[in-house]
């Protein structure tokens, strides 16, 4: 699906890039970031689709999926709580 016919999808139904990005549990820059490919991934289309069809059959979309609890993803990478990117300093024990 091109990115400007998911922007449609979405429009379809008053859904705004961040509340859909809310609603699967992603970040909305992740997803505006397809703009620049143009295309969005299978997966996403999917879901977009689905929601706009159920959301147009004047079915409650919001609340079908408030049934799956969205977990937080974990950073990647070496980054700490507080602490951006992690550090990139190794320790180095050594016996003084």
């Amino acid at each position: 699906m091109s990115y400007s016919d998911f922007l449609a999808e979405l429009q379809r139904i008053g859904l705004s890039v961040r509340a859909f990005a809310e609603l699967i549990g992603m970040n909305p820059n992740s997803i505006s970031n397809y703009a620049r490919t143009g295309e969005l991934p299978t997966h996403l289309a999917l879901l977009t689709v689905l929601i706009v069809g159920v959301g147009e059959m004047g079915g409650d979309y919001r609340k079908m999926m408030s049934k799956v609890v969205l977990t937080p993803k974990k950073p990647r990478g070496n980054a700490r709580q507080g602490r951006f990117g992690g550090n990139p300093q190794q320790d180095m024990d050594f016996d003084v």
